[in-house]
């Protein structure tokens, strides 16, 4: 946190006085989570209520199949646990101003990303190639504006998340999947096949690392590949690494931004934000960066910002004193991953994963399931009594239903991800130990049946 900063809140502070909150949460009065515990340990294992607080992964599920349908919502990626508390308690000290009229963008905002980024993973970002925007979804469809006209081609690795999809859609381009090859469950490049596909028409890459859905932090030798194959063709690599923040024992996450080729770098991209890290995706914030002025500027003619002052506070707070919060949360969601893994082996025989290198998402081969309940047939059939201008159903739909309704556990199909998502599901452990058990519990169960 700067100096200026830190002597203006203590100021403000003084005269201001503190104020006492409380949340209500489905008629519970929940106290702010706003000081560091006295043991120096993090609470991650008492479950955090989020049903009745409009939440994506939890009160849209049960919109969709009905009020005691969903006990666990594990598919939308936001996290279960509770925020850092240093991002409470500087939000509720900004809350004791009551006037909300608009923020300048505070140097100490910039800072803490560029600090952040040097220290973790020893990136040098200048603060003047920073562009802040709404999202890292809002700073790619800036991008595919400047670089990827109407109808052009980019280029996806997949399965992959499936908001790239819909940001293609918004700005009129063509999705061209480079389906991941599997090797015991493993995913790599097909690097033949990538560059294959690059056409006069190819205009970008969108570049996920850690990959989502399948976990892979990317090694420096692959994106090093990608690199000088998009940068042969005149493709832009735009590299989402919202996830960055998430890897697993024994693996690195490699910013595409420290590769040692300048020419590759310079033909890149790098968006991130704070809202995966530290579950604050609410607040609607996020950045990119590149290390080519003429992309900065070219990027900064498209790129539309409606920033809040929470999501500047809240980012700030999170580089800037949440750090050990994170450390001990990313150790906590690893040995979650160790669980489900030792639990899919265990008592999931029609279920296959391998432990991911990085994000809290966990990827699941579940063909077997899909053939054992006839889920191509169950598609076909809810198809036909479908309305003709819906969105057709997929087995991997109807997996996720049957889910929903034996095991009351919400699940992503993976066909949201792309043809190679096909019989897969995506799971988000980022929960409570006591929540992963009661899941992967009423999942045993559900497919013991």
């Amino acid at each position: 946190m700067s100096t200026n900063h830190e002597m203006a809140r203590r100021t403000f502070l003084k005269s201001a006085g503190v104020v006492a909150a409380v949340v209500s949460v489905s008629g519970r009065q929940l106290s702010p989570n706003t000081s560091r515990p006295p043991s120096g340990q993090y609470d991650f294992d008492t479950p955090y209520p989020r049903f009745g607080t409009d939440s994506v992964k939890y009160d849209r599920q049960i919109g969709r199949y009905g009020k005691d349908s969903i006990q666990v919502g594990m598919g939308v990626a936001d996290m279960d646990f509770r925020t850092a508390p240093a991002i409470t308690k500087a939000l509720m000290e900004r809350m004791q101003h009551e006037n909300w009229g608009y923020l300048e963008t505070p140097s100490s905002f910039t800072e803490s990303i560029v600090a952040w980024n040097k220290r973790r993973y020893g990136v040098e970002i200048d603060p003047d190639a920073l562009i802040v925007t709404t999202g890292v979804d809002s700073g790619l469809v800036a991008a595919l504006k400047t670089f990827a006209p109407r109808g052009s081609k980019v280029l996806l690795n997949t399965p992959t998340y499936d908001g790239f999809f819909g940001d293609l859609a918004f700005t009129g381009n063509i999705p061209n999947e480079n389906p991941l090859t599997v090797t015991a469950g493993r995913y790599s490049i097909d690097f033949n096949d990538f560059e294959r596909r690059i056409g006069r028409d190819t205009k970008a890459f969108i570049l996920c690392n850690p990959q989502n859905p399948t976990g892979n932090c990317w090694a420096a030798e692959d994106l090093m590949r990608l690199g000088e194959i998009c940068l042969r063709h005149k493709v832009v690599v735009l590299a989402d690494e919202i996830h960055c923040d998430f890897v697993t024992k024994g693996n690195r996450y490699t910013p595409f931004a420290s590769l040692p080729n300048k020419a590759v770098v310079n033909n890149s991209v790098t968006f991130k934000s704070a809202s995966k890290s530290f579950s604050i995706a609410a607040m609607k914030c996020a950045w990119l960066y590149s290390t080519n002025a003429d992309y900065v500027a070219r990027i900064k003619a498209n790129n539309r910002a409606d920033l809040s002052t929470m999501g500047m506070i809240a980012s700030r707070a999170a580089y800037s004193d949440g750090e050990d919060w994170l450390d001990q949360c990313v150790a906590y969601i690893d040995s979650n991953h160790d669980l489900v893994e030792q639990f899919v082996r265990a008592n999931l025989p029609m279920v296959s994963m391998v432990k991911p290198q990085g994000t809290y998402l966990v990827w699941l081969d579940v063909s077997q399931i899909a053939n054992r309940i006839g889920a191509k047939q169950m598609a076909a059939e809810a198809n036909r009594t479908q309305a003709a201008s819906s969105k057709p159903l997929t087995p991997e739909d109807m997996l996720e239903r049957y889910i929903v309704k034996n095991a009351k556990v919400h699940l992503n199909a993976g066909s949201l991800c792309g043809m190679a998502g096909f019989s897969h599901l995506r799971m988000n452990i980022a929960t409570s130990r006591k929540t992963l058990d009661v899941a992967l519990s009423n999942l045993a169960t559900a497919l013991k049946a």
